[in-house]
């Protein structure tokens, strides 16, 4: 993901598509391969969300505090449209979806996003 340049945000979605990764592999040996594809979908959706904030906030060049701030609204509301979005459009189209694999998974990467806090910018 090297056109993401915020290395915190960078190291988060690997550990989102990692995250999810396992919880559809254990999912699906709980539940079945529906309950699987629902895991995938959950953890898409906030995996989707967040690479679109990252681009948004990578891509800004300004240094004004106006601008910042002006970029950093804009990727989230990108990534609430977005996230809202892709909610939908996972229970309008697939009927066999497992809400608890789909919404679990999709909150346990949400957690995830939070550790972006946590990762130090620093590459020494």
């Amino acid at each position: 993901m090297s056109w993401i340049k915020n290395r915190p945000l960078n190291i988060v979605l690997r550990l989102q598509l990692l995250v999810t990764l396992m919880a559809a592999f254990v999912i699906w040996f709980f539940l079945g391969i529906h309950g699987a594809v629902s895991a995938v979908l959950g953890g898409a959706v906030s995996v989707i969300s967040s690479a679109a904030f990252a681009i948004i906030i990578s891509r800004h060049k300004g240094y004004t505090a106006e601008g910042t701030i002006r970029t950093a609204l804009r990727a989230e509301a990108v990534k609430i449209i977005l996230t809202v979005g892709l909610l939908w459009m996972v229970f309008k189209n697939y009927e066999d979806v497992n809400a608890f694999a789909f919404i679990g998974t999709f909150i346990l990467n949400v957690l995830v996003y939070s550790m972006a806090l946590l990762v130090s910018d620093d590459t020494k």
